[in-house]
Order: C-alpha cells, then structure tokens, then sequence
C-alpha cells in the first residue's frame, strides 16, 4: 500500500483543532491541554500519559480483550463493566450459587475466583513510528527491538487508514481473579427495556483483582501468585457533581468508520443493518421465551442473550438517529465540498479529485460482498447455532490429527478437547439450539441465495457436536478413520459446505474489495487532512488507548426531549413500581431506599445512581473510567444514549451522550447494601 506524505505541521493543526468530538491519541495530549484545561482540568498532560514516571496511563486496562477496566487500590483491585465481566459471573454461576440472581462478594483473598483465559493489558508506551515505516522498516523489526530485552509485547496498527502508524508497547497480565458483582437486579437493572437508554439507573460494575508473580510481573494462575502492585491507582471523587463538570474518559475503543462514502452509509442503513438485526430477532425471540420458562436456561443463557441483544438495540438506535440527522446527506454535502477543495489546485486535482467518485462507484458496485460477509459473521459466529463453536475448538484436531500423533500428544490433545466440550455443554441446550438452527439457517440461506435439504431433526438426534456423550465418544475414539467417517455427520457437513462457501466465494472477493476501500480511505483522509486545515480531525477508533474529554451534562436530542444530566435511587424505585419485570429489585433495596441510609455517598439528600456526559465513546469503552479535572474518578462508564449510537459513523455534540454509573452509588452498592466494606479501605477517598 502506498503511503502518503502528510506533513507533521498539517497533522499537528488538524488535531488542535479538535475539541469534543474523537478520540485523542494519548501520547498526543500535549496539544490539547489548553483546550482540556478551557473545560475545567487541573491535571498536566504529564499527569495524564508519561513514560518517565507513573501517569494515569497505567491504572487502565485492557478487559478481557474487549472492554476497559481501572485500578483503585495499591492490591490491584480492578473496576469495570457488570456486563463486562458478565460471562466470568455466568461461568462461576449454578442452581446452587447462582451469583447472576444474588450477587458475590470475596471476604478475603482466598474467596477471590480464578478465570481461565481472562487477561489485562496495559499500555507501557506509544511511539509514532510512520516515519520509520516511510524509511523501510518492517513491522517486525519494529516491534522486536521495542521490546528486547523485556517481557513486553508489541504491536504497531496503521491510524487514518494507514497514513499514520503507531507502536503500542504492552504489558498484559494473566491472573485475573473475580472479587464480586451486585446481583443483575442491580448490575442489570432495567435489563433490555433500558438498554441504551436514558434516563438509565443501572448499577453496571463488577469487581476483579489482577494478580502477579512475586517480582510482580505478569504469571499464568498460580496458588503462589499475589495481588499485584500497580504503577498508578484512581483516587475515587467523593465531591458534590454539578452540571458542567470536567469529564475525560480514558479507555479502549473498539471501532469507528466516520470516513465512509455516502454510498457506503446509505447501504448500512436501508441494507446490512435491516438484515442483521432480523437475525438477531429470530435467535432474541427462541432464547428470550426459553429463559422465561427456565432458571436453569436463564443461568445458562444470561451471558449469550446480553451478547447478542446488545449490538441488536444498537442499531436500531443507529439507524433511526442516522435516518433523523439525514446523515447521508450530510455525507454528500461533505463530499461535495471535498471534491470542489480538490479541484481547486492542480496538484490538489490530481491526487484527490476523483476520490469520492471513486469509493461511491466501489460501494455500489460491491456492497453485496460487505453484505455477504457481514451475513456469515452473523450466521456462523453471533446469532446462528453454538454446535458451531464446538466444530471450530475441535477442528485443529481434525485438521492435523496427524501432527498430534507423531509428536505424541494426541491423548493431552483429545484431554482438552472433552474439558472443554463439558463447559460447552453446561450452558448448551439442545432444544433451543435446533430451534435457532431452524430459523437462523432459513434466513441466512435466504440472504446470500443458498439451499441445503439438511434439516435440523437429523443434525440434532445424531450428530457428535450437538450431545456431550456422543462428543465424548467421538474424542476418545478418535482416529486416522474418524476424520472420514465425519462425512456421515450431518452437523458437521451442514457447517462445513456452507463454511466453506463463505469462506472460498465470498471472503477472498471480500478481502480484494476491502483493501481497495481501504486504499481510496487513505487517500481521501489524506486529502482531508491537507486541503481542511481547520476542520475538525481525528483517527478512527481501532482498540487502541484513547481519551475523550467533555463534560457532564444532559441533552436535548429531538424535538420536546428535555434529559436532565443525573439520575437517582428515586428513579429506580419509580420503574420498579411500574411492574415490568426487567426492573424487579431485591427485598434489600426496598428496605435501603426505606431508611435512607446514604451514609456519606449522598448529594442534597439523594443518591445519584448514573449520569450523562459529552465524551464521545464507542464500544470498548464499556468499563472505562470517568476521571474528573483533578484526576479522581467519577464514574464508570457503560453505555451512550439511543440518540447516541450513530457516533460510530457521525458524532452530534447536541445529542450524543455517554452514560456513567456514578462511583459514589458503586462504592454505596458494595458498602452498604452488601456489607463488602473491606473492599472499600482499599481505596483512596478524596472530598
């Protein structure tokens, strides 16, 4: 790919121009200090990211890969998302300790649960390295000599489509233990009904430790592991909140496209959303009935339906801001001026002229492989069948049964395979499976203009990825023959010739298109940032560290919506008392809020339960911290509003909002209603 010439001064006065909207490049915040500052803040741009001394850098974390998550304690005690660390309470969850329904919380160390898999990441540092890549140097070589000599790991990832590269130096951590969760009558509260909602009053925490080796450095689980000691934690804000308060927001967010053609948008929104939240409503309706009918289905199923009804509500909200903001008209007036600018120099015309001719030309002409790809994601890894997971952990074996017997490890192969087929099957049911199966295949096919005679009756009495003993067997069994023998299995054939379709007709196409957009991306961006000076720029969201700064404030989103900026535990027993049943509450909650025991978390009398703010988040930034002028920590965010969820394509300062879960009423949850004050003498309180 040919990378483009942009000079530091053009990119230096496009990010100074930002204000509210993106997400900043920490190792870049020199440069907005004085905005920052302009907002309320009392911190230095040293305060914040330094790699000279310990900044705030180094109390966030990477969760799970996915998320964002903070430390609060000198024993790396570990703030995030209750849905964050939703499928860790699920797994640790029974009939008989059912920590979804009650609530957990460790009294001491020994109680704190291990989760296999779990990891934590920090950022150590960030280095622009796009000269270096300009000069020739690989990726590799790049990254080795980041990290000789250490037990770091590196990464670099191409920003604004590969005009601009970046080295992230990483230090991730492998013990990470489960401290507690409110129980879903709070973490969860408002369930689907409130989900990207405001007014919101959901107490969306869960609680972790991190844990090291005895040098404190990174180690896998071990009995001989200790909490770890970390660099910096967040004091946590016990002061009054008032509208207008400085809000930065420091985490990992996961993915934004502003860039995208009219074109492009135009098909998101009457084409490929439309078509993914179908399928999400056909698996939504088979799991939502089963888990009305079941405790034990509702255990099983609680991490898997959050999963998939979350991004489903998304983009409904996506697309019905989209459609009343006219963003895709927007996007023509944008590219009409873009090519208008270019036009106007020769050099400008000959580089940029025919851009956005050229990316609305590819979307027209392709959109039907973005399509068919996005419909096999959906298909094969979100909405459709789950035997389709077990097929996946297991064809490694089937692949190179071989290998495993010449180098002597097919017996610990096959071990694993059935350990881990047992935690499969403990939240599987078969019923609801072949249901899904039914519906989602049905549609799939008929999207991407397929037939298959195998029906689900055949798939589920018989095949060995849809039953634990007949799994079992197979594994146990498992030989040179067996992987013949698998073109008998209606299960696996089922996934394989469809798989395989997807995966040799439409992911290589897919592929070729994408790297074109990709290249035309980086040219128009490249043009924006050189012929728009003074505009508004910055990198798309990719996973990477960022921050966002704003304020706390409410929103007037259309016409007559007036959203004030704060909630409180008023509202909760308000939605309660209205009778549905995703804002049932516990017994205690009721005596609480009839006592009025606040202690000193309350403000004027009342106990602010979330709030709104002005930061321009996506996904990733579940979990991340809400960190005020001082550098204390006010919240813990969640979710963005409904009007909110076309940020991810177009940010509207007038009504897109974040939604916070007030640290006060987090740090009241575990006081008093579950009497886990121990976890709170870790922390650092500041009036």
């Amino acid at each position: 790919m040919k990378i483009l010439n942009i000079t530091l001064l053009s990119i230096f006065l496009h990010f100074v121009s930002w204000a509210d909207e993106g997400m900043l490049i920490p190792s870049l915040i020199k440069a907005f200090e004085s905005d920052m500052k302009a907002k309320g803040m009392k911190l230095s741009a040293e305060d914040i990211y330094s790699v000279n001394q310990s900044s705030i850098k180094d109390a966030i974390f990477q969760f799970g890969g996915g998320c964002t998550s903070e430390i609060v304690s000198s024993k790396g005690l570990l703030l995030t998302n209750h849905h964050c660390g939703y499928s860790q309470i699920q797994s640790h969850s029974s009939l008989e300790n059912n920590y979804i329904e009650n609530g957990y919380w460790a009294k001491d160390l020994s109680e704190e649960l291990a989760n296999p898999g779990l990891t934590a990441m920090r950022i150590v540092r960030i280095e622009d390295v796009t000269q270096k890549i300009k000069d020739g140097l690989s990726i590799d070589q790049i990254v080795q000599e980041a990290i000789e000599g250490t037990h770091y790991e590196g990464e670099v990832k191409a920003f604004n489509y590969g005009n601009d590269y970046y080295l992230m130096v990483k230090e991730t951590f492998l013990d990470i233990r489960f401290v507690g969760t409110p129980p879903n009558s709070i973490g969860k509260f408002g369930g689907d009904t409130d989900n990207w909602i405001w007014p919101r009053h959901t107490g969306d925490f869960s609680v972790f430790r991190i844990y090291a080796g005895k040098d404190n450095k990174p180690a896998v689980y071990s009995e001989d592991n200790v909490p770890y000691s970390p660099l910096h934690t967040l004091p946590i804000s016990m002061k009054e909140r008032k509208p207008g308060d400085f809000t930065m927001v420091y985490g990992f967010p996961g993915r934004t496209e502003q860039h995208v053609s009219s074109s492009y948008l135009e098909q998101i929104i009457t084409k490929e959303r439309p078509a993914r939240i179908r399928m999400r409503d056909l698996s939504l309706s088979v799991i939502d009935k089963a888990m009305k009918n079941s405790e034990l289905v509702r255990i099983q199923y609680a991490s898997k339906q959050a999963r998939i009804s979350n991004a489903w509500k998304k983009w409904i909200g996506q697309i019905d801001g989209l459609k009343r903001l006219d963003a895709v008209a927007l996007k023509r007036k944008t590219e009409t001026d873009f090519t208008k600018r270019a036009n106007s120099n020769k050099e400008w015309k000959e580089k940029y002229g025919s851009i956005i001719e050229q990316l609305n030309t590819l979307s027209d002409e392709s959109f039907d492989l973005e399509f068919k790809y996005a419909m096999g994601v959906e298909y094969f890894y979100y909405s459709g069948p789950e035997y389709f997971k077990l097929i996946r952990s297991t064809n490694d074996l089937i692949m190179n049964f071989n290998k495993y017997e010449e180098n002597g490890k097919l017996e610990e192969k096959k071990t694993a395979l059935i350990q881990g087929a047992k935690s499969f099957f403990k939240n599987y049911n078969q019923e609801i499976d072949a249901e899904i199966f039914t519906l989602l295949t049905n549609e799939y096919l008929k999207n991407v203009s397929l037939k298959t005679l195998i029906t689900a009756g055949t798939i589920y009495q018989k095949s060995n990825f849809t039953d634990l003993d007949r799994y079992t067997k197979f594994i146990e069994k498992f030989n040179a023959k067996s992987v013949k023998k698998l073109k008998k299995d209606k299960g696996y054939v089922h996934y394989k010739e469809l798989y395989s379709n997807w995966y040799s007709e439409v992911i290589p196409s897919y592929r070729s298109y994408s790297n074109e957009r990709t290249e035309l991306l980086q040219k128009y961006v490249a043009g924006k940032l050189e012929m728009f000076p003074n505009k508004k720029h910055w990198p798309d969201a990719n996973s990477t560290l960022r921050i966002s700064f704003g304020q706390l404030e409410g929103s007037t989103p259309a016409d007559g919506k007036i959203y004030s900026e704060h909630t409180t535990l008023d509202g909760i027993i308000a939605k309660y008392n209205s009778g549905n049943p995703d804002f049932k509450l516990k017994p205690r909650m009721l005596e609480m809020y009839k006592s009025k025991d606040y202690g000193n978390y309350a403000q004027d009398g009342e106990l602010w339960v979330c709030f709104s703010g002005s930061n321009h988040t996506t996904g990733g930034n579940s979990g991340s911290p809400v960190i005020d002028g001082e550098g204390n920590l006010m919240g813990i965010n969640f979710d963005r509003s409904w009007e909110s969820t076309m940020s991810d394509y177009m940010f509207d300062p007038n009504r897109c909002r974040n939604i916070v879960v007030d640290i006060k009423y987090v740090l009241w949850v575990i006081d008093k209603y579950s009497n886990a004050s121990h976890l709170i003498k870790e922390m650092e309180l500041k009036n």
